[in-house]
């Protein structure tokens, strides 16, 4: 099992920040425990200063990926361009993306697949809302987004998976799942 330590700026950011907190987390490496991977996966418009100053000593990923490999989508980033740029991960299906834009569990798989067929690594989001929570439902809510997102993975792609659990009603309210 793989150590990973993420950070995702979300919608946050500057060049400042780029050149400050990424030398920061570089200097901060030596005292994590033998095997942790430091991921950052700041804005689009940062991905590649933060590659830059990153160093090829931490890992850097985009926040979201196409369900296309190219064409006439404004405003999409295709896995295979985030891979061209230096990422190595990608998010996909945050709880963010589900919520606010209707990213639903067979995008998600699409994604997925698109992430592994670039090479990059997919940090599959999982998690259930409070209103599931409370129903009894977080198991199934959850292990149902598992399998979806996953559903076309096979044999040494899981290499590449992360599933990063992180239920919706906990998101910036200081509770721990």
């Amino acid at each position: 099992r793989r150590k990973i330590v993420a950070g995702n700026w979300k919608m946050n950011g500057s060049k400042d920040l780029v050149n400050s907190l990424v030398g920061e987390i570089r200097s901060g490496l030596a005292s994590l425990d033998n095997g942790v991977e430091v991921v950052i996966i700041p804005p689009a418009l940062f991905v590649s200063g933060v590659v830059d100053q990153a160093g090829g000593e931490v890992a850097v990923g985009v926040q979201n990926v196409a369900c296309w490999d190219s064409g006439a989508y404004t405003g999409e980033i295709a896995a295979g361009m985030a891979r061209d740029v230096g990422c190595s991960y990608t998010l996909v299906g945050h709880s963010e993306r589900r919520q606010l834009f209707g990213e639903t569990d067979g995008q998600v798989a699409v994604k997925v697949g698109r992430a592994l067929a670039s090479g990059l690594s997919a940090v599959i989001c999982v998690g259930e809302t409070l209103e599931e929570r409370e129903a009894g439902k977080a198991e199934e809510v959850v292990s149902g987004q598992v399998r979806e997102a996953a559903s076309e993975v096979g044999g040494s792609q899981w290499s590449q998976v992360v599933i990063a659990y992180e239920p919706v009603w906990a998101i910036g309210t200081g509770k721990t799942a």
